[in-house]
């Protein structure tokens, strides 16, 4: 018995020598205590939590080279190998998690909306509940701060910029004709419905070395990676019909939507300015297929439409007006790869392919023009740590335009261009801590076309100065190529630039978001030609070209959103202040060009009713006069239009959960806006030039639909599609 009792003890004394007792202080990088940290031996159920003043002890019988971890909720998790010997009076110093909700964004420049993003100005509801927008994202995106009102028009002028300094990406593939064709003083659409799209980033300068060809601004659309369930969306509509269907395999899935327009009902209901021949009449219809292999997304997006009307349209030269007819046939193809290759490499690979034909007669001119676009892109991520992420990538664009065109002395003139560029991209994300980042990159791109090199630098910060508000400042350099209407007739030329200064401040928090942003945009080696400016922005074949132009842009834009003081009303209110000149295209001195507006004001709000199972919204646009020039007074572009207003409202009515009454009036009062003046050619006999107000086709637009979903939860509607 007494050596039983004696081995026994001899056992527990020699386990008790082989335990290890690990001790030490959990802290933040200012040195103040952290309670509740967890810190553990990995693989064992050894360890403890720090105590109020961040103290910790534990033992173990564990020996030789272990991994201790030590982690705590908003921190980045800390790990040390070695020998639990060792481990004693350890100071463990945490650092903050820069992934955390309430890190730093770099935002300067940028607009948000999707589901993944930190900071929403605008939700992809709003796409299309947005009154004045008809469904169109282009038309949401125009209540932005930073957007021009260029109602004629319909597409997107940024901060002084031509709408062709926009440019538009599908999964991070460019479109290269993103809007529907339309005639003078009827805007027009972005091709792309909002039925397949999910997320929206927006920047109105400052952006990402990924993305060229773009002197203003960038608009990314990404389509949905995962269907929630499978469904059909049917819609009738005063202008037409559509249908669409998703359906979901185990890790697989195919939406599509096809529609028809035509405006010949409703022109023969509502008056127009326009002599229509043949109202406006389109197809359209897109689909996406998705498939996740391991650690994979693979999308392909097709879209087509083809289009085509006849009208005559008034004009101060010729009393029987304007003949103009159009047939326009698009189709756009974009494939893309995403895979997670380890732990730390990702790889993203996308090509796109661009088919547009336009058929156009106007007066005696009777003009073809056909564009083959590829776009190719293959991307690099690194995440090297939650700190630093590298992005490496190259690019190929492709562009073969021609033109045919013939007239009563002119047969066959044949007009075209081949534009391939060649581009390369790096990029660093660094985070210093969760309140101090910065993004820093470079962009270089070839020209085959004019045989040169360009080298763009982007970099911006952000800072956190509280927990709601943070200050951001970007500077990006900015290379394009003339647009199709310059290089069809010359190609001896170079990329035009511009440079970019962003300041930035932002609060978000307690459901209302307020952002302030001053810019400075500076414009060389924009293309100027001497075609007399009878017209201005007009081009001729005989014209002489070169980049001798230039210009700048500076202003201020503020947006106020607030979805929380009054209930079930979610508003936004932006106002933008552009100062800006150019002399460029065939100016004869520097002025204000005649897109830009000095002051821009939208409000728009949006109230749900319950009682009535109604949302009810209302959109309201502001904006100062434009330039035109006055043959009667001295100088260039040297008048104003009056001031441009119009109110929008919209009525969507639940009938039941899936099925819903839609109706909007876009300028519901009738403002008569007029977008400048059409001079005569020659005076009168009393030596006066007669004018004529270029005005919209109509003052105002009505729309009913009615929009039923089919789906197997009984739940879901077209709300976030109207």
């Amino acid at each position: 018995m007494k050596k039983l009792v004696l081995t026994v003890s001899l056992i527990i004394s020699n386990q008790l020598l082989a335990q290890t007792i690990i001790s030490g202080k959990v802290i933040e990088a200012n040195g103040a205590p952290i309670a509740g940290a967890n810190i553990y031996l990995e693989g064992t159920y050894d360890g403890s939590t720090s105590d109020g003043l961040g103290v910790f002890s534990f033992k173990t019988n564990k020996t030789g080279s272990q991994t201790l971890i030590v982690s705590y909720l908003s921190f980045e998790t800390f790990t040390m190998f070695g020998d639990v010997f060792y481990m004693k009076n350890l100071i463990v110093k945490l650092r903050e998690d820069v992934n955390t909700l309430d890190a730093v964004v770099l935002s300067a420049g940028t607009f948000s909306a999707g589901d993944n993003s930190k900071v929403n100005v605008l939700k992809p509801l709003d796409v299309v509940t947005t009154a004045s927008a008809l469904g169109d994202f282009v038309g949401a995106l125009q209540t932005l701060p930073g957007t021009t009102t260029v109602a004629e028009d319909g597409r997107l002028f940024v901060r002084g910029g031509d709408a062709d300094e926009t440019q538009i990406f599908i999964d991070g593939i460019r479109v290269f004709t993103p809007y529907t064709p339309t005639t003078n003083n009827a805007p027009t659409r972005g091709r792309y419905s909002p039925f397949l799209f999910d997320g929206i980033t927006f920047s109105t300068g400052g952006y990402s070395a990924e993305y060229g060809q773009a002197l203003s601004s960038v608009l990314l659309l990404n389509t949905i990676d995962e269907p929630d369930q499978e469904k059909t969306d049917i819609g009738i509509m005063s202008v037409g019909g559509g249908i669409g269907n998703t359906q979901k395999w185990d890790n697989s899935s195919l939406s599509f939507n096809v529609s028809y327009l035509n405006l010949a009902p409703y022109n023969a209901i509502f008056s127009s300015r326009n002599k229509w021949i043949k109202p406006y009449e389109t197809v359209s219809g897109e689909t996406v297929f998705r498939k996740k292999p391991n650690k994979g997304l693979f999308k392909l997006y097709g879209a087509f439409d083809a289009t085509n009307f006849e009208l005559t349209q008034e004009d101060i030269n010729d009393a029987d007006g304007v003949h103009f007819k159009l047939k326009n046939k698009n189709f756009y193809l974009n494939s893309s790869y995403e895979v997670e290759l380890n732990d730390s490499w990702t790889y993203f690979g996308g090509l796109s392919y661009t088919h547009g034909n336009n058929d156009l007669n106007s007066i005696d001119s009777a003009i073809e023009d056909v564009e083959n676009s590829v776009h190719a892109k293959l991307k690099f991520k690194n995440r090297i740590s939650n700190r630093f992420k590298l992005y490496l990538g190259v690019e190929y664009f492709a562009t073969n335009f021609t033109e045919t065109y013939n007239d009563t002395s002119v047969n066959n003139a044949k007009y075209g261009y081949d534009n391939n560029i060649s581009a390369a991209f790096a990029e660093a994300d660094i985070f210093i801590s969760k309140n101090l980042a910065f993004k820093t990159g470079l962009r270089a791109e070839y020209s085959q076309l004019f045989n040169e090199a360009t080298v763009a630098p982007r970099l911006s910060l952000a800072y956190k100065i509280s927990g709601k508000s943070q200050l951001s400042l970007a500077y990006g350099n900015f290379y394009q190529n003339p647009s199709s209407a310059i290089l069809k007739f010359d190609q001896d030329l170079k990329a035009q630039n511009t440079s970019h200064f962003i300041a930035n401040y932002q609060y978000n928090g307690d459901r209302k978001l307020f952002r302030a942003e001053a810019y400075y945009k500076k414009y060389n080696n924009l293309v100027k030609y001497d075609t007399v400016p009878i017209v201005i922005g007009i081009a001729s074949f005989n014209s002489n070209y070169n980049n001798t132009g230039y210009g700048f842009a500076q202003g201020i834009d503020f947006f106020y959103r607030d979805s929380k003081t009054i209930e079930n009303f979610d508003y936004w209110v932006s106002y933008s202040l552009l100062d800006t000149k150019r002399d460029y295209k065939n100016f004869s001195m520097e002025a204000q060009p005649n897109f830009a507006n000095t002051h821009n004001v939208s409000v728009v709000g949006k109230y749900w009713i319950n009682d009535w199972r109604s949302q009810v919204g209302f959109a309201y646009a502001f904006a100062s006069g434009r330039t035109f020039t006055n043959p009667k007074e001295p100088g260039f572009l040297n008048d104003k239009t009056k001031a441009y207003n119009s109110l929008s409202v919209n009525w969507a009515y639940l009938i039941s959960p899936q099925k819903i009454l839609y109706a909007s009036v876009n300028n519901v009062l009738g403002f008569k806006n007029i977008y400048g003046y059409q001079y005569a050619n020659t005076p009168d006999m009393n030596g006066n030039f007669n004018r004529r107000a270029l005005q919209p086709a109509s003052d105002q637009f009505f729309f009913v639909g009615f929009f039923w979903t089919i789906s197997n939860d009984k739940k879901s509607n077209q709300l976030d599609n109207l």
